[in-house]
């Protein structure tokens, strides 16, 4: 009885320590696997910055949980980030409204998405140094009355509007008479509303607009001689972290290692590589 007993025993305690163990190397792997990766957030939909495709072509990621990739300029960035901290670089993809709660709640490390270092985000986030500054511009119809504008009073009683929570939005209320419309969520769908004729005209940095121009034969970009009046952090571009990140020095060592030049010819890539649709 004795040794049915302990035999009984040394079973049961084998068992506990093979099980103990797995759980140890559970915990380890999973701990191992956030502090190795460096999730980004984007929405994926604001070419040449960051855009959604169906393969790897032209250096893009693949998009968690999803079976397509995230490319463009902000995904480029974004790499050498991830390079310069060791880590994995993991695409979460998140609607424009949705990355400041994904980064405060910790769903993801940071912003990467062509986001303006504003004065009223700062509340909530802290940012990196600039890593891109562009100028407002319009895009309009090709043909159309606007086409020619070189101000931006010339857009007086013109349907206007601008992606929804952006500074892009505020600026229309410096045209004398405009007709501001509803903000809208992202870029195709002002795009969709430009061709269609709900709208004159949106507003948004030169870059989109040039993608937006190449894109579609219908569009023109308008810049202007006497444009939107806005701060130097509204036109820059910077990566968003949470408050009193341990990150924000050594991405901003990572910045100072890409030069002009090189951001230059990075954004000028995106540009030509980018999907027609976008």
């Amino acid at each position: 009885m004795r040794k049915k007993v302990s035999l009984f025993f040394v079973l049961l305690l084998s068992a506990m320590i093979v099980l103990a163990g797995c759980g140890s190397n559970d915990d380890s792997n999973a701990g191992s696997s956030d502090k190795d990766t460096f999730k980004v957030g984007l929405e994926a939909g604001y070419a040449p910055f960051n855009w959604t495709q169906n393969d790897d072509s032209n250096g893009a990621v693949k998009i968690a949980g999803t079976s397509e990739y995230a490319g463009g300029y902000d995904v480029e960035i974004a790499k050498k980030i991830a390079d310069g901290l060791g880590k994995k670089l993991e695409i979460v993809k998140t609607e424009w409204d949705g990355l400041v709660p994904a980064l405060t709640s910790g769903k993801i490390d940071a912003i990467i998405a062509g986001m303006s270092p504003t004065a009223e985000r700062k509340k909530t986030i802290d940012f990196s140094d600039n890593y891109y500054k562009s100028n407002l511009v319009m895009v309009v119809k090709k043909g159309s009355k606007y086409e020619g504008a070189t101000s931006i009073q010339d857009f007086k009683g013109a349907k206007v509007t601008a992606q929804l929570n952006t500074f892009h939005y505020s600026v229309i209320d410096q045209i004398e008479g405009v007709s501001k419309e509803t903000a809208m969520d992202n870029f195709p769908a002002m795009r969709v509303a430009l061709e269609s004729g709900i709208i004159d005209g949106y507003v948004s940095e030169r870059p989109e607009a040039v993608s937006a121009s190449d894109a579609n034969e219908n569009f023109a970009m308008v810049e202007f001689e006497d444009g939107f009046e806005t701060s130097e952090d509204d036109t820059a571009i910077a990566v968003g972290l949470e408050k009193d990140s341990e990150l924000t020095d050594k991405i901003n060592e990572i910045l100072k290692g890409i030069s002009e030049d090189e951001r230059t010819e990075i954004m000028d890539a995106a540009i030509k590589t980018q999907p027609a649709a976008q």
